[in-house]
């Protein structure tokens, strides 16, 4: 800070170090310790007004202008020595008149954006213009529209100040040619007046099925432009392959886009104040922006959910899909349907048999029954047989049988060995029918006491004829026969 006096009045003028030597940057170190940047810096017009301010500067700046008037000639000499001071509202005014013509978003600029296209004669190709082709354009629109090449249509004027008019109307059109051709040449600016030019932002919303090509197609074809990626696959037509139609919207639904956005963009950064006001300015085009791409890529979300809904190709699959789970939906009902049908006819025939087998049980127990209660009265039958064939034994008490053997053979033998018994008593008296009764149902030691009272008796019977044993016979008997 430096002092500049006089004879009334003491004036501090706020200075600021050189940042500079000679043009260069000048580079300091230390070894001290590095020092926490405060939140608030101290910079730009504001700091330098409200220094002044506080100094007083600014209001004995103000008051000696205004008082130079009627200051006396001895006193406006001395002020000579005396700098100028330069206020805020110095500064403020000669930044506003810098930045005069700068465009803000919601406002028109100042200077009519033309089309740049059309002054080059690429109207019809437009963002699809190569470069070499912006390069031909202008040079054939130079060798036809340049001032020097018009100067016959400029003579040919009658008065000066037509001529005049003339010329400056030429000179403006190969200008503004001249300035269509460095921007479309220039990739960044391109991108931007690409992006602000006149585009049709619809998205269809529904079709009739045999028009989805016509309209899904050219909207697919418009935005394309903005894609990346320079090769956009085709949407093709009904006959393209389920696969291709996949790659399709796997591009568009990763689809990527370049489209800028320039006017959301609200402050222009050459305006700012001070590095904060900037940086802030940033932060708030940057967020403006992204509003902006969010919404450009929801757009194109809606376009491509929209087409896909309504493609033909993908309802023919969807129904395909939804007739084969319905089909196997169908399989694994009637399968289920089928084990459950099997299953209760097991069930039933499970039952069915059970049933039978407990009537068969009952008709055999009946029968069996019957049958017990059949052998039990043939049993007594026979029993009361046997017991009045043994009537004649018994009450001659032949060898020694009892009533409780009689009763012990009717109780130990079956209905079979009682009528055997019987039939062999049949037709017996005497010692023989108490023999057989002895015997019981035995028919070996039957056949072996005939056997033996035969021989005994001195014959065997063979073949029906009785021979005589000559062995146990006397010679006489022997001689006889």
């Amino acid at each position: 800070m430096r002092s500049l006096g006089s004879n009334s009045v003491v004036i501090k003028l706020l200075t600021y170090s050189n940042e500079l030597s000679e043009g260069k940057p000048l580079y300091v170190s230390s070894n001290s310790l590095p020092v926490k940047a405060l939140n608030l810096e101290p910079a730009g017009h504001s700091f330098h007004s409200a220094a002044l301010k506080l100094r007083g500067c600014a209001k004995d700046a103000t008051d000696s202008e205004g008082d130079s008037s009627s200051a006396s000639p001895k006193k406006a000499a001395n002020d000579k020595d005396v700098e100028e001071i330069p206020s805020y509202e110095t500064y403020k005014n000669s930044s506003s008149s810098s930045s005069k013509g700068k465009n803000k978003k919601g406002k028109k600029p100042d200077k009519e954006q033309h089309d740049h296209y059309a002054l080059l004669g690429l109207g019809s190709l437009r963002y699809l213009a190569t470069e070499d082709q912006i390069r031909k354009s202008y040079r054939d629109a130079a060798l036809k529209l340049h001032p020097d090449k018009l100067a016959p249509l400029i003579l040919a004027e009658k008065s000066e100040e037509a001529r005049q008019a003339k010329k400056d109307a030429i000179e403006s059109h190969f200008n503004l040619i001249q300035e269509a051709y460095e921007l479309l040449m220039d990739p960044a600016k391109r991108r931007i007046f690409d992006s602000t030019d006149e585009f049709d932002d619809a998205v269809p919303s529904d079709c009739a099925p045999k028009d989805f090509f016509k309209v899904f197609g050219p909207a697919f074809k418009r935005n394309a432009r903005w894609s990346v990626n320079s090769r956009v696959p085709d949407l093709g037509d009904e006959n393209t392959p389920v696969k291709e139609v996949d790659k399709y919207y796997n591009f568009w639904y990763a689809f990527k886009s370049w489209r800028e956005f320039p006017e959301e963009e609200e402050h222009v950064l050459e305006e700012a104040e001070s590095r904060e006001e900037k940086r802030w300015m940033e932060r708030e085009n940057a967020r403006k922006t992204q509003k902006a791409r969010k919404e450009e890529y929801a757009r194109i979300r809606t376009l491509v959910d929209n087409a896909y809904k309504k493609d033909p190709r993908i309802v023919k699959r969807k129904e395909e899909e939804k007739a084969k789970k319905q089909a196997k939906k169908d399989e694994k009902v009637n399968a289920k349907k089928k084990l459950e049908e099997e299953a209760a006819a097991a069930i039933e025939e499970e039952k069915r048999r059970k049933e039978e087998e407990a009537k068969l049980a009952a008709e055999a127990a009946v029968l069996q029954k019957r049958n017990k209660e059949k052998e039990k009265k043939l049993r007594s039958k026979e029993r009361s047989r046997l017991r009045t064939l043994s009537a004649p034994v018994l009450s001659q008490r032949l060898l020694g049988i009892s009533v409780a053997y009689v009763e012990d053979l009717c109780m130990s033998l079956n209905t079979e060995q009682l009528r055997s018994l019987c039939d062999k008593m049949e037709n017996k008296e005497g010692l023989k029918l108490a023999k057989v009764l002895k015997n019981g149902n035995n028919d070996e030691a039957e056949s072996e006491e005939e056997e033996v009272g035969a021989k005994q008796n001195g014959h065997v019977e063979a073949n029906g004829f009785a021979k005589v044993d000559t062995a146990t016979q006397s010679p006489r008997a022997a001689a006889m026969v």
